[in-house]
């Protein structure tokens, strides 16, 4: 998957128990986040590569030099390696979810 960003992979509202195991089946790990208004995740490096999908709510995701606006549905792939961070923009809890390969 080597684009940063494939908006509306999964059908809204997301099945979270269909994105665990779908990732599950590809070798990632599946784990979940909810973050308040402003929430920020900065300046992470994973030795392994990294999906991120949103459930509710919306992120800007900096994946390098790029930014990207994840909403519910999209899926992010992360690159091992590549510097990264989460902040939520919306204006409510945003429920989203991560695991490594």
């Amino acid at each position: 998957m080597p684009e940063t960003i494939i908006k509306k992979f999964y059908p809204y509202p997301v099945d979270i128990e269909g994105v665990r195991a779908d990732w599950i089946e590809q070798g990632y790990s599946f784990h979940g986040m909810t973050d308040r208004p402003g929430q920020q995740w900065n300046g992470f490096v994973h030795g392994t590569n990294e999906y991120l999908t949103v459930a509710a709510g919306r992120l800007n995701v900096c994946v390098g030099e790029e930014t990207v606006m994840a909403e519910p549905g999209d899926l992010l792939y992360i690159p091992a390696g590549v510097v990264h961070s989460v902040h939520n923009i919306a204006s409510v809890a945003t429920h989203w979810y991560f695991g490594y390969d």
